[in-house]
Formats: structure tokens, C-alpha cells, sequence
């Protein structure tokens, strides 16, 4: 959910900060992510509050906004760049990567040129700080090249490696996982247009 932040911070400045409408489409939207997961607003409430607890996020409150709108704030807290909050996030969402991967997924973000693009970025995060932030894998058994992976939830354990395993460009999302993404965020784009309805009523009465 921090990723999901993270990116359309970077991303689409325009939407951001996020409703929570906003944040469950970014959580279950089925491209650039993996897992594709089908929230709803009980599984991202409770972490969006663990979140707000330990200083991460926090909620923008913007004159005559109906609606909270939440933004993060790991940089100021974890005292990270824009290119480190990139890379952190694409690993985040999308699961293990090669340099090349990181290189074209984080095309989109700023503040990576000047830390030596993707490969010097994951440099820093894993030889600066007292505690590293990735970790290199080993080359799996099919796999060509060495991968990275994120320790913002500790430790690689062989399970998490196992299930990183399991990646979109090799299997895809099932039909279900797709579906069900899709149905979220025909829901939560309903619950918008009936609430701009409701909006555009009271001004016409």
C-alpha cells in the first residue's frame, strides 16, 4: 500500500493525494503489479492505520474536500531520496527484479540519475545505511540473471522466495485474480459517480 503511494506520487501528481476509492484501485490494479490482489476497504483500513502509527502516512485535509485523502511521508521518515522511495516501490509492487527490470520500471520516476541510475540506487540502499534495504538473490533455477529484493518486511525466508517465484511475466494473473481486480474497481468507480451525482443535485437545487 506504501508503494502504491509511493508510485502515483510520481506517476499521476494530478490524483494525488489518494481517497481511499483511490488507494484500492492502485492496490488492485492488474498491471505493473505482483501479486494482482483484490482488496477491500476492511483488508486496507487496518493498514492503512498501522501506516498512519508508525509516522509513514498521513491524512491531507484539503478546504471542502468531502473526502480524506492520504499521502505518505517515507521519505522524510526513513530520510530517503525520490530515486530510493522509486526503486523501493517497483520492488514493492512488482516482487523481485533484475537491474534491467528496475531500469525500465522505474523510467517513469525522478531522482534516479543522479544516483547512478537503477544498479547505483540499489547500491546505496544495500551498502550506505546501518540496516540495508535489499538484499541480492541468488539466481534461481530457470532464471538467467540475479535478482533484487526489498526487506521492508525483514527478512528473506525461503517461503517468500518461493512465492516471488511465481511472476506475472511467467504465469500471469489468473482469470479469477483478474476479474475480481476488475469488479473492485468497477465498485469503487460507481461509488464515485453516484456520489458526484449526489453532488451535482445539490448544486442544481
Amino acid at each position: 500500500m506504501l508503494g502504491v503511494l509511493i508510485e502515483k506520487e510520481a506517476t499521476t501528481p494530478d490524483q494525488y493525494p489518494l481517497t481511499m476509492n483511490g488507494l484500492l484501485l492502485g492496490c488492485n490494479q492488474t498491471s505493473n503489479r505482483q501479486p494482482v490482489v483484490s482488496y477491500t476497504t476492511d483488508d486496507v483500513v487496518p493498514v492503512l492505520d498501522s501506516l498512519r502509527a508508525a509516522g509513514l502516512v498521513r491524512v491531507a485535509h484539503q478546504p471542502g474536500g468531502r473526502a480524506d485523502k492520504y499521502r505518505h511521508v517515507a521519505g522524510e521518515a526513513w530520510e530517503l531520496g525520490p530515486g530510493e522511495l522509486a526503486v523501493l516501490a517497483v520492488l514493492a509492487l512488482r516482487g523481485p527484479q533484475t537491474v534491467n527490470e528496475l531500469r525500465t520500471r522505474t523510467e517513469r520516476y525522478q531522482g534516479l540519475e543522479d544516483l547512478g541510475g537503477a544498479e547505483g540506487v540499489l547500491h546505496r540502499l544495500k551498502n550506505r545505511y546501518a540496516d540495508p534495504w535489499v538484499v541480492r538473490l541468488e539466481r534461481r533455477p530457470g532464471q538467467r540473471e540475479e535478482r533484487w529484493m526489498h526487506l521492508l518486511a525483514g527478512e528473506v525466508t525461503e517461503e517468500v522466495l518461493a512465492a516471488s517465484e511465481l511472476e506475472v511475466g511467467e504465469r500471469g494473473p489468473s482469470t479469477a485474480a483478474r476479474l475480481a481486480a476488475l469488479e473492485a474497481q468497477v465498485a469503487a468507480l460507481s461509488e464515485e459517480l453516484a456520489a458526484l451525482k449526489q453532488q451535482l443535485s445539490g448544486l442544481l437545487e
